[in-house]
């Protein structure tokens, strides 16, 4: 299906405002099978994904373009509904013996992603704060993945605050071309403080590349984490978490609880060093508290969905 869309203006910003019945389609589909299987949900559960196309709904809003330059703009794609997500016989599935999702930070990691992956692995991504040139003629990637295969590798360098200014300490001070096989770039590479800001463009991207590796495509139904981003000021607009088509695609892979599932984000946000294993109760003491402050807006969102979700 194409995407079909009425642009309203609004100073130079524009908005994707889906109709009732389209919107509902998407996440509910016409199809009688998966109109059951939605039928099956909670009733709780159905409260809160029906919010997708409540015109009034203050939880989920349309998705709205700030410039020619935002990704839906310059990157025309087909959208995905939840039949379509439902029936494709590409996307990867997980299994009873592949359902771990492993992130490790690089040093070794592309010599480890070249090994087998874990038998229990459904995916495994790298993160990195070097900057990514996967060849010379490119400019830079926030990261590269294989969604067949399960792995992918991310820089999160670019989401630093200081990252273009002149004083940036991971900057090189000299050009240095490794052969294809050597890693040792990777050791003592600059790691920068954790800012909150870092911590949440960072959580952003590895949920929106892990949804592409179970098989969400870019979101143009509504303000979601599945949006595409084009450049960081587009990326730090979207929202943490998924909208309700995409939460039922992901609910439908996975198999969860939406309640127990905002419960556990809720407890990530809270978390201190407390509740943490022994080890990272160490951490915490030593001042490695885990930094939150930018999640405040994402942490009284996921309450309002809790709200609905235990009524």
């Amino acid at each position: 299906m194409l995407l079909l869309f009425l642009l309203f203006p609004f100073g130079q910003m524009k908005i994707i405002k889906h109709s009732e019945q389209v919107l509902k389609t998407a996440l509910i589909s016409k199809n009688t099978q998966l109109v059951k299987l939605y039928e099956k949900l909670e009733s709780r559960e159905k409260c809160l994904l029906n919010e997708a196309f409540q015109s009034d709904s203050v939880l989920f809003r349309p998705i709205t373009l700030h410039s020619e330059s935002d990704w839906i703009s310059s990157h025309p794609e087909l959208t995905q509904d939840f039949e379509q997500f439902y029936h494709d016989p590409y996307r990867s599935r997980p299994t009873s013996q592949k359902s771990a999702i492993y992130v490790q930070p690089i040093g070794d990691l592309l010599k480890y992603l070249k090994k087998k992956k874990p038998k229990d692995a459904f995916c495994i991504v790298g993160i990195t704060m070097i900057d990514l040139y996967p060849r010379e003629s490119w400019n830079f990637v926030f990261g590269q993945a294989s969604l067949t295969e399960g792995m992918g590798i991310f820089s999160f360098a670019r989401y630093d605050s200081d990252f273009y200014s002149a004083s940036y300490r991971g900057r090189l001070k000299s050009v240095r071309k490794c052969p294809s096989a050597e890693y040792s770039v990777f050791e003592g590479y600059y790691t920068p403080a954790i800012t909150s800001v870092l911590l949440l463009r960072s959580c952003k991207t590895l949920t929106h590349e892990i949804g592409h590796i179970f098989g969400l495509r870019h979101c143009q139904w509504l303000q979601c984490v599945m949006q595409g981003s084009n450049h960081l000021e587009e990326s730090d607009r979207r929202p943490l978490d998924l909208c309700p088509i995409c939460l039922r695609k992901l609910q439908s892979a996975i198999g969860f609880h939406l309640a127990e599932r905002y419960k556990a984000l809720l407890e990530w946000m809270d978390e201190d060093g407390s509740g943490m294993e022994a080890e990272l109760r160490n951490e915490a003491k030593m001042g490695l508290l885990k930094p939150v402050e930018e999640f405040k807006e994402c942490r009284e969102w996921v309450l309002k969905c809790l709200d609905v979700l235990q009524k």
